[in-house]
C-alpha cells in the first residue's frame, strides 16, 4: 500500500532563496525543528541534518536525519531518500522519498510543494502528518507539527526575517 503526503505553501520568496533556505545550514538552524543540512548536491551524494547545540545539550549527538540524494534541479525540485534517526522506534522503517518542488508563479509568489511517500513507513507518516502535535507546547516545544508546521514556519522566516517561534534565550 502506497501513502504519500503532499503539503503546498506559497511563499513571497524566489526559488533560489527557497532552495537555499532548504539545502544550506545557514537557513535550516533558523525553521522548523532546527538543524544544520549538509547536502552532498548530486544524484548518489549523501545527505545529513546534524545537531545544533542546543540538539547537543538535550543529548542528541548523532545526525537526526539521514538519506541520499536521488534527483537534484536547483532551484526546482530537490528528491532524497530521508529517514529521522533521533528515536530508535524509526530504525526498523525503511528509508521514505521525499520531494521538493519549487516553481514561481505569476501572481502568488513561489509555490513550495513537499511530497513524502511514506509508504511502509508508518510510525514516520505519523509523525511527519502533524496528528502528533502538542498545541500547548511551550516555545522550542513543538514538537509532532510535522511538515504543515515545517513549512509554516519556513514562509515566515522567508517572508519576515522572523520564526513563527523566536528561538529560546
Amino acid at each position: 500500500m502506497t501513502d504519500t503526503q503532499v503539503y503546498r505553501v506559497y511563499i513571497k520568496a524566489t526559488p533560489e532563496k527557497i532552495w537555499d533556505a532548504i539545502t544550506k545550514p545557514e537557513w535550516s538552524q533558523k525553521y522548523g525543528y532546527t538543524g544544520l543540512v549538509d547536502y552532498d548536491l548530486r544524484p548518489g551524494g549523501k545527505h545529513a541534518t546534524h545537531p545544533t547545540k542546543d540538539y547537543v545539550d538535550a543529548g542528541f549527538t548523532n545526525d537526526l536525519v539521514d538519506g541520499e540524494v536521488l534527483e537534484v534541479d536547483p532551484p526546482r525540485k530537490l528528491v532524497i531518500t530521508w529517514k529521522l534517526r533521533m528515536d530508535p522506534a524509526f530504525d526498523k522503517e525503511p528509508h521514505t522519498k521525499l520531494t521538493y518542488e519549487i516553481e514561481e508563479t505569476k501572481t502568488a509568489g513561489t509555490r513550495l510543494t513537499v511530497t513524502h511517500d511514506v509508504t511502509d513507513a508508518p510510525t514516520t507518516a505519523a509523525l511527519v502528518n502533524g496528528s502528533q502535535e502538542d498545541v500547548n507546547a511551550g516555545p522550542g516545544e513543538n514538537a509532532g507539527g510535522g511538515w504543515a508546521w515545517i513549512l509554516s514556519d519556513l514562509k515566515s522566516l522567508l517572508e519576515t526575517d522572523e520564526p513563527l517561534v523566536p528561538a529560546a534565550s
